[in-house]
């Protein structure tokens, strides 16, 4: 059974937006609506130097801690399928909006417009016909958006981590 998750590495973010543009094309959210946001964090002193950080803010699908939202939502517009992919189904949502404060990153956004709220759903409709969702179809320029098994995505990361610096 799969366990497919999106990770960023947030270190590596450089804040380009692509993911957010991606995302917004492939969708067509409404104005407003990000289902994958991107926040600067600075500038800010870093070892002695002005620095930015960047945190991209989007549902982890299976490598989310519990997914607080789906007992949140009485109406089942919140679901987990067998492989991981957690989907915000808008049909059903009547906008209590009870969910907002139950995601840990804060991913699920309230679309003014049509009085629901919406989530990233990873891109579902491209997942199926073995495709990667938009955001990491190898649109971010720093590399640092993974997508696919959690084990693989963290096996991944960890090979891509800097030795430390021998003494």
């Amino acid at each position: 059974m799969a366990n497919l998750a999106l990770i960023i590495d947030h270190k590596a973010c450089y804040g380009c937006l692509a993911c957010e543009i991606a995302c917004k094309q492939e969708n067509n959210s409404d104005h407003g609506v990000r289902l994958i946001a991107v926040h600067e964090d600075g500038p800010r002193m870093m070892n002695g130097k002005l620095d930015f950080l960047f945190n991209v803010n989007a549902c982890l699908h299976a490598a989310c801690d519990g997914v607080p939202c789906i007992p949140s939502c009485e109406y089942d517009a919140i679901y987990q399928r067998d492989d991981g992919i957690v989907i915000m189904d808008t049909e059903a949502c009547v906008c209590c909006e009870v969910c907002l404060p139950e995601c840990p990153t804060g991913a699920i956004a309230l679309n003014d417009n049509t009085l629901v709220t919406e989530k990233c759903n990873l891109c579902h409709h491209r997942v199926e016909k073995g495709l990667m969702p938009a955001c990491a179809d190898n649109i971010c320029l720093a590399h640092c958006i993974y997508f696919g098994e959690v084990d693989e995505i963290t096996a991944q990361m960890a090979r891509k981590q800097p030795e430390p610096a021998r003494v």
